[in-house]
């Protein structure tokens, strides 16, 4: 479990509920590949470190660009996490999430970061 950067709450008869906090996680497959999903989050100092001690090879990253880290932020995470492979999510649901996965896909295309779009109940191997 990792740190995450948003708030975490809801209205509710007019009275705000406290959630819990925000987090993401690191997973590491019996083959030894990890992958990082970040969950709702901005961008944070500590992708550094989640790069180097756990080497995620895939990131799942929000580039909606509102709530969370828009396609900029989300390709400097893909720096600090060193990961080879990106997949967007938690944009173009509602019109204030205005990030795109075009526009992510033009910021990590130098830096050899390969992005995976998946449609709604969509998988990749």
């Amino acid at each position: 479990m990792t740190s995450a950067v948003h708030t975490s709450s809801i209205v509710e008869n007019d009275t705000t509920v406290y959630l819990g906090v925000p987090t993401g996680f690191v997973v590491r497959m019996e083959n030894r590949q990890a992958f990082y999903f970040a969950g709702d989050t901005a961008l944070f100092g500590d992708m550094t470190l989640i790069g180097e001690m756990h080497q995620p090879d895939i990131a799942f990253l929000p580039i909606g660009d509102h709530y969370t880290m828009g396609p900029e932020a989300a390709a400097r995470a893909c720096t600090m996490l060193g990961v080879r492979q990106v997949v967007p999510m938690h944009y173009g649901t509602f019109p204030a999430l205005t990030g795109t996965p075009t526009r992510l896909e033009a910021l990590v295309k130098s830096l050899g970061v390969d992005v995976l779009v998946l449609k709604p109940g969509e998988t990749a191997q």
